[in-house]
């Protein structure tokens, strides 16, 4: 049965993968891709896996949204935010409680929800989705005018916070345990030990990244992750906000000069992503068609109501004040994408011990269905159309994982004996465009040339260029020349490669040869060639 288990969840992360690929080709939202896995695989399913654990799944769904916190401070670049800081951050207090409570209004008066219950899915509701928002911005390069995309980052990376502590309030009075005294203490407490202990985490990893060597690879991932756990485990212990010290620490650290940064920011959007998989893949695994009819025009209604009056009218409330331009405003209307927490908090409200004549699970999961559906599909359409789109830069510049520096390649060159360059000086030789010469190795002196410097027979010359990540799907291999014999003995131009294919490099021993029509395949060469 062990066995079984685990060939299962093998099958659902390939699955998703691939799913993963395929939307991006067609335009689907992937998210609703792991949705209608997991229903495939549920009690309604073909598969049908008897699955109505909601203890189980708040566990595993509560650790998962501790990482999708972390990365959203972690991966959000804090000198493009600074511009539009307090428009964020006063989106994500003020814009969650104002969405929150028109939410409640519509949910009593227009649906005759109880009360509290219609309180409870206006604080479930509240906040938008930091992976849904930086999954779009990233998928289709959506980079936005006004600082409007690190807008956006903040925003959702640091809203959910205000939405789980409107949650716990609200399930608090439902069980009668909260007096206005202690609703006061809970919310500062849940401030004040979250931001604080958050800070502390966050400065006390940074110095010990600064200050001590990983040996061994990946050992500075595992340590991060560590730290993650502990900014959201620390502060619950004395009723601080733990996810609020998650985000904290998270935009600390992704901040910090610290060593192998960029392979920790593509670490965590690798984590990020296998947690928002298995999240949606829960909610489909949870789900019951045949209960989802019962709320379905309930949740529309909810759904209807936060995109188009909810989120609007919040973001208007925010942004006025800053005379905000009508086309930024439509656009941060629209970007209010439901996701991944809006399903850990309806979850936690399944297991919070109070009695509920509404299926809040349900509701959520057609309110969230809808809105990565329509939302999340029509954001570059909504862009496009209000002419948003800034297509002078990147949006990758607004993540921790772009470099505005720009590296220099070095390449070497050994002057051989009929080499052209022999006896002609620096300023004769002409070099590709933003090539040049960066230094001579000659004997044992270092030569920095200029113009005027002859290269004899005999130099080592370093010529600097500017480096280029490779986007797409370009791919390297590596060959050997002992895997194919035919090879051996062979000039470049003699042997036919593969259509697509490119011999880029030549490792021979210790010395690398760029190679030409004339060069000569060796025993022991290993051939790098690049391809589609």
């Amino acid at each position: 049965m062990f066995n079984i288990s685990l060939l299962l969840s093998a099958a659902v992360i390939i699955i998703c993968v691939l799913a993963n690929k395929l939307s991006n080709k067609i335009g689907m939202p992937v998210l609703i891709a792991f949705i209608a896995l997991g229903m495939v695989f549920g009690s309604d399913g073909i598969l049908k896996i008897p699955f109505e654990n909601y203890s189980f799944a708040e566990q595993i769904c509560s650790v998962a949204l501790v990482f999708i916190m972390f990365y959203g401070g972690f991966g959000t670049k804090l000198s493009e935010a600074k511009p539009v800081a307090v428009k964020a951050l006063l989106l994500s207090s003020v814009g969650v409680i104002f969405t929150a409570a028109l939410t409640t209004v519509f949910c009593f008066f227009v649906l005759k929800i109880k009360l509290l219950e219609s309180m409870l899915i206006g604080a479930v509701m509240s906040s938008t989705d930091a992976a849904s928002v930086f999954s779009v911005l990233r998928s289709k390069n959506l980079n936005l005018k006004y600082n409007t995309a690190s807008m956006l980052e903040m925003e959702s990376g640091s809203n959910d916070p205000f939405a789980y502590m409107l949650t716990v309030i609200v399930l608090s009075f439902m069980k009668g345990e909260n007096s206005v005294g202690q609703m006061v203490y809970s919310i500062a407490a849940q401030i004040v030990f979250g931001v604080l202990i958050g800070f502390l985490i966050a400065l006390g990893a940074v110095w010990f990244m600064k200050h001590f060597t990983f040996n061994t690879s990946g050992f500075d991932a595992a340590f991060v992750l560590g730290v993650a756990v502990l900014a959201y485990a620390l502060p619950t212990l004395v009723g601080g906000n733990g996810y609020l010290s998650a985000y904290i620490v998270g935009i600390v650290l992704g901040n910090q000069n610290i060593h192998n940064k960029k392979s920790l920011v593509h670490f965590f959007d690798g984590m990020t992503g296998l947690m928002q998989m298995l999240i949606f893949f829960l909610l489909g695994l949870l789900s019951f068609p045949s209960k989802i009819l019962t709320v379905l025009l309930p949740s529309i209604f909810i759904a209807l109501f936060i995109t188009f009056v909810a989120r609007p009218l919040a973001v208007a409330t925010v942004l006025a004040p800053f005379k905000t331009k009508i086309s930024q405003y439509l656009v941060v209307s629209w970007a209010g994408l439901r996701g991944a927490a809006s399903i850990v908090f309806a979850i936690m409200a399944m297991v919070g011990g109070v009695t509920m004549e509404q299926d809040i699970f349900h509701i959520a999961f057609c309110v969230v269905l809808f809105s990565i559906t329509l939302q999340g599909s029509l954001l570059p359409f909504v862009a496009s159309k209000t002419n948003m789109i800034d297509k002078t830069g990147s949006v990758l510049k607004t993540f921790n994982d772009y470099s505005d520096e720009t590296e220099i390649n070095f390449i070497r060159l050994n002057i051989d004996s009929g080499n052209r360059w022999i006896d002609r000086a620096v300023k004769d030789i002409s070099l590709p465009p933003q090539m040049l010469f960066a230094a001579i190795y000659r004997n044992d002196e270092t030569i920095i040339p200029n113009g005027e410097t002859v290269i004899y027979e005999g130099d080592t010359i370093i010529l600097g260029a500017p480096s280029h990540g490779i986007n797409g799907d370009v791919r390297f291999r590596e060959i050997s020349a002992n895997d194919r014999k035919n090879w051996r003995g062979k000039s470049m131009a003699e042997i036919e490669f593969p259509d697509g294919y490119l011999v880029i490099m030549i490792k021979r021993g210790d010395d690398v040869v760029i190679p030409v029509g004339s060069t000569i395949i060796g025993k022991n060469d290993e051939l790098v060639l690049v391809s589609k």
